[in-house]
Parts: C-alpha cells; structure tokens; sequence
C-alpha cells in the first residue's frame, strides 16, 4: 500500500472531499469482511489526492506531501485506524482530517526528538 498513488486523477476536482458511504468504511475497518480489499482500494483512490492536496495547500512541497500522504495511509490502514471511525461522530472527512493532523503533530514531534538525539 505505500507505494499507491492514484490513476486518471481529475484535478479540477480530485482536490474535494467525497461524499463516502459508511458501508465501504466500515468495511474497510474489518479485514475479515468479503469486501475488505475493494473497500481499501475505493477509499485510498477517493481520498489520496484530497488529502495530498491538503497537505499541498498547507505549506508542503509536492515530494512531502506525497510522502506524508503515503506514510499516513500506511498508519491509519497497518494500525487499524478506520476500526476507530464512526458515523455517529460525523463526516468521515472530518475523521480523515483529524487524524491526518494528528498524524502530522506524531511526525513532527518525531523529527524534534531526532534533532535533540532521541531515538
């Protein structure tokens, strides 16, 4: 997954966020589920430029925010992070872009910590 960019990217429009159905986030959230895989792949395909373009909009050159929005997807997917979304607790962009934030605070706090000699 973390070399997946997306393909016949509309970039008039690529920049928005859909509207997702809950159904293929949940999905998504359950490896175990016969839809699992396609599931992924329709989130990663609908929301990897919206977020590459947030990214882009807030001061990231395009190789980091194509950095960023790869290694974000690796998290949120390899630690199960769309197990924690609920549509009770809004929009699924809102949850995207709350955890990409707090994605970013981990990264920059990690890149602090290397500067001062942390592991």
């Amino acid at each position: 997954m973390s070399d997946y960019t997306p393909t016949n990217v509309n970039h008039r429009t690529a920049g928005r966020f859909a509207t997702t159905h809950w159904s293929v986030v949940m999905a998504a959230g359950r490896p175990k589920s016969a839809s699992y895989r396609q599931a992924l792949e329709t989130l990663c395909q609908t929301y990897w430029f919206p977020l590459y373009a947030y990214l882009r909009r807030h001061g990231n050159d395009s190789h980091q925010a194509q950095d960023f929005t790869q290694a974000f997807f690796t998290t949120l997917l390899t630690k199960g992070g769309l197990g924690l979304a609920d549509p009770k607790r809004g929009k699924f962009r809102s949850f995207l872009l709350a955890s990409l934030k707090h994605f970013l605070s981990n990264e920059r706090a990690h890149a602090r910590a290397k500067k001062r000699g942390g592991g």
